[in-house]
């Protein structure tokens, strides 16, 4: 019964966690290229950069959120392999855009400089 439930109730929960990340990815998007054209009429330098990666990062998040519900309703082990698979290429991932944000300057009105 219990197991019948969880089927019933987490491929929503997934889907949304999954349509989370894309929504993060979007507007991150959107407001880097806005503030990318802002700094191109305004010439103040504003960190484009740092804002997409920590946009990128945080849908990622989501999205591993996603894969580890996924793990629950897996049933065989080449399924849990390839769960696996994706799980640790988003969290190398993720890895990689925290190390590209921590060595970048940041500069613009939001920096702490």
């Amino acid at each position: 019964m219990l197991e019948e439930l969880v089927e019933l109730i987490l491929p929503p929960i997934i889907s949304l966690c999954e349509l989370m990340g894309i929504i993060v990815v979007v507007i991150s998007a959107l407001r880097a290229f806005w503030g990318y054209c802002k700094g191109l009429v305004t010439h103040v330098p504003r960190d484009v950069k740092f804002d997409l990666a920590n946009g990128l990062a945080t849908s990622l998040e989501f999205k591993m959120a996603a894969e580890i519900l996924k793990t629950v309703l897996v049933q065989e082990l080449n399924e849990l392999l390839v769960l696996g698979a994706v799980i640790l290429l988003r969290a190398l991932l993720s890895l990689l855009i925290h190390i590209e944000m921590r060595g970048e300057p940041r500069t613009g009105p939001n920096s702490e400089q």
